[in-house]
């Protein structure tokens, strides 16, 4: 471990609850001893004390047909009522579910009486179109209240929703509506972003298209949300406006109970080659691990929080932790249309004084954006209703989780670090706030009723102090339950590995501290071998970070013909740094640095100062795109990026 994450470590870096936060927590040191004591059992408490069962189960895991689970296989429940009806009957009904801001400006503010309200008249709309139990509805919207209401609309009717992000391209979206066979797709003429109207129905219209001629023959209808009122083709035949069908809907509708492992929703995976995996969740177990990681990872109190995850829906975050999970508890939650800096940096900020965010969830590359910005700007604001903080995503270099914690946090406020996937479902590894003692820029322990391991390629688990690979010992309730149509890709892909085992191996790199707390290591594939030492991306960029004139870092191995693979840093400067600096000069002070640090093997050969990185909307950094310019090969697919004209600007301040 590099001697950065080490003073980072030191005992003054361990940040351990305060005595009032510990008090009002939800979660206790005893969760632990339930689980440990009886993990199926602890579980099955989980289920019953969270949602209401329409049937009661009698059975909580059957594994007879692994790597395929079941959980709570023989109860029945409604995930549509469990988000909202039950609420309303229990006299919450006014609460505010949704406070939404578009980014121009414009707010709706939705109890859960009026959500429910909508979700059963999208719900008659759906069944109107001939939509029922199983069949597959594509969603391809901006983030706003209209996209929650049509993922629970299918729910509620036991349709299988399949979320594509409002980024990808019309071929992505394509793909993923043959592959589900969709009947319907939900849209909108188009969404805003950085003061623009961004189209969506054009990406629809060119996706169905030579419609008839094997292609795209499952799409019955589409169903547009007018939000941009950007000018859009009409086909008479196909497209109905949302508000002449869903508005003009009748509000009377009563949810049935669905099997607990009914298939609530499809979401593709993106950034692989090849084609898209369609992973599948289900209903009554990832219903119950969504609650069970909103209210005590999260520590959501629903009477009195107002929680706010950035993410987008197209994500499994934004499954999870913007519908699923907080509509399940009952919470009140803001939903932001926009990007962080539109019209001016500090939109974030100015939007968590205005509604009071008291829990902030968010992934590290917006807080390394953020710190680029310089401290000046959040400080101008009142952050001082944030209690809890949380980062999802990637593994956050320590130096980003002090920022965090410091500067938004105003030094006091815990932070939760949590690992996990869209195969996962919920948070698999986080710290417990009000109990975990916080480290900086570590996962820490699997959380209670979780069993995780760090283990080497033969499925040892390694000593404390060691690194391996990440693997998920035994089933837990919200775990994929499948790729779907293609059962021997979902063995293949998450369980052959360790077979013997029987473990789902995560495809991640991880290191146990001599605690024995985890600490990820980033995607295996992002591991270099440089003259035959393994070096992790992530602790490159995360030694990068922490010199002081650094604002954000991407490292990739590129080819070398002395080491098999060396070491390329992309990094952005500090505004501050460049004008007292030349970007030469600090180049060679950062190579300098990382050999410092970590080792000469891990030094750097080249280190490019650049003004941006290559993200997609959702903050990820694609890596892939700057192996090519290391390489010196020509950029591949660039339609998923946020902004796609970043790798030009790359590859010329490369030459």
């Amino acid at each position: 471990m590099s001697s950065t994450i080490d003073h980072l470590l030191d005992e003054e870096r361990q940040f351990a609850p305060s005595p009032e936060f510990a008090a009002q927590a939800n979660g206790t040191a005893d969760l632990y001893e339930r689980a440990a004591a009886d993990r199926e059992g602890f579980w099955a408490d989980q289920a019953r004390e969270l949602l209401h069962w329409h049937k009661p189960f009698t059975q909580v895991l059957d594994r007879s047909n692994a790597p395929f689970a079941k959980w709570f296989d023989d109860g029945e429940l409604s995930v549509a009522y469990n988000c909202l009806d039950r609420h309303v009957e229990a006299g919450n009904g006014d609460r505010v579910a949704l406070l939404f801001e578009g980014e121009p400006g414009d707010e709706r503010r939705i109890t859960y009486a009026e959500l429910t309200r909508e979700v059963k008249k999208a719900a008659n709309a759906l069944e109107g179109l001939g939509i029922g139990h199983g069949d597959r509805v594509a969603i391809y919207m901006p983030l706003i209240p209209e996209a929650v209401i049509a993922m629970l609309a299918c729910a509620r009717i036991g349709a299988i929703h399949s979320v594509v992000f409002g980024g990808f391209s019309a071929d992505s979206l394509r793909s993923r509506v043959d592959d589900a066979a969709a009947r319907v797709v939900i849209t909108a003429d188009g969404g805003y972003r950085k003061g623009k109207v961004s189209a969506l129905k054009p990406a629809v219209d060119q996706a169905l298209a030579d419609r008839g001629n094997g292609a795209q023959e499952t799409v019955e209808h589409v169903l547009v949300v007018k939000r941009g009122g950007n000018d859009v083709d009409w086909d008479d035949e196909r497209d109905l406006w949302w508000h002449d069908t869903v508005d003009n809907a009748s509000d009377e509708h009563e949810a049935p109970a669905f099997p607990a492992e009914n298939p609530l929703y499809i979401l593709y995976t993106s950034g692989t080659t090849g084609k898209p995996k369609g992973v599948i969740h289900t209903s009554g177990g990832y219903l119950t691990q969504a609650a069970f990681t909103n209210k005590y990872t999260l520590d959501i109190h629903p009477e009195s929080d107002v929680f706010w995850c950035t993410a987008d829906i197209g994500w499994v975050t934004g499954h999870t932790y913007v519908v699923y999970g907080p509509l399940a508890l009952g919470a009140t939650q803001v939903i932001y249309e926009g990007t962080p800096e539109f019209p001016q940096p500090g939109r974030w900020w100015d939007i968590v004084e205005k509604y009071g965010v008291s829990i902030l969830y968010t992934a590290p590359t917006a807080i390394r954006s953020f710190m680029k910005q310089g401290r000046q700007i959040p400080q101008e604001r009142d952050l001082s209703s944030l209690r809890l903080l949380g980062s999802v995503g990637e593994p956050i270099n320590p130096e980003a989780w002090v920022w965090y914690r410091d500067i938004i946090g105003h030094g006091e406020t815990p932070i939760v670090d949590t690992w996990w996937q869209t195969e996962t479902g919920a948070t698999m590894v986080a710290a417990l706030p009000g109990v975990t003692a916080t480290k900086p820029g570590s996962a820490q322990v699997p959380l209670p009723g979780i069993l995780v391991d760090v283990v080497d390629e033969s499925g040892q688990p390694v000593a404390n102090g060691n690194g391996g690979l990440l693997v998920v010992t035994a089933p837990w309730p919200s775990m994929l339950r499948g790729v779907w149509g293609d059962p021997e890709r979902f063995k293949e892909t998450y369980w052959a590995k360790f077979a013997e085992q029987g473990y789902y191996f995560a495809g991640d790199g991880a290191r146990k501290d001599e605690d024995g707390d985890i600490w990820l290591l980033g995607r295996v594939d992002d591991v270099m071998n440089v003259s035959g030492h393994r070096l992790s991306t992530t602790e490159i960029e995360s030694s990068l970070v922490a010199h002081e004139a650094t604002a954000e870092a991407a490292v990739v191995g590129a080819k070398d013909e002395t080491t098999g693979e060396a070491v390329v840093a992309f990094v952005i400067l500090k505004e501050s740094y460049l004008s007292a600096h030349t970007p030469e000069g600090l180049a060679v002070q950062l190579r300098s640095w990382v050999s410092e640090q970590i080792g000469p093997i891990a030094r750097p050969r080249d280190i490019y100062i650049v003004s941006e990185l290559p993200k997609t909307r959702s903050g990820k950094i694609m890596r892939r795109l700057l192996r090519d310019v290391a390489d010196g090969k020509e950029v591949g697919d660039t339609t998923t990026l946020a902004d796609t004209a970043v790798m030009s600007v790359i590859s010329a301040q490369v030459k």
